[in-house]
């Protein structure tokens, strides 16, 4: 993979509870990494075809390995496109060099 398919930055966040001055818990983003990123948006190939145990992955993003960071599922990707939600990652041929992740796009709620 080189780095002219990888042009999408993204953060890497995790939710953690912060409090605020009058003592509610609310949820914000620490930002674990900013990478660059190879995204691909859900299609009709043969390869997403494939990947039918994960109907509702809607992204998916490919980026070299972050050392002492494992990309987990509590984990959230933000990008231009908006955020989405980890819903599973794996080192790409068991090398160590690239995590695949498969994510779902996280659409916002209207109150």
């Amino acid at each position: 993979m080189s780095f002219g398919k990888m042009n999408t930055f993204i953060d890497i966040i995790s939710t953690v509870p912060i409090k605020d001055e009058e003592g509610f818990v609310t949820k914000g983003d620490n930002i674990l990494a900013s990478v660059r990123a190879y995204k691909e948006d859900r299609h009709g190939s043969e390869r997403w075809t494939n990947m039918a145990s994960f109907s509702t992955a809607s992204s998916l993003f490919r980026f070299r390995k972050i050392p002492e960071l494992k990309v987990t599922n509590e984990m959230i990707i933000v990008c231009e496109d908006g955020r989405y939600e980890t819903l599973s990652a794996e080192d790409v041929r068991s090398r160590g060099m690239y995590v695949e992740v498969l994510t779902e796009k996280i659409k916002p709620t209207v109150r």
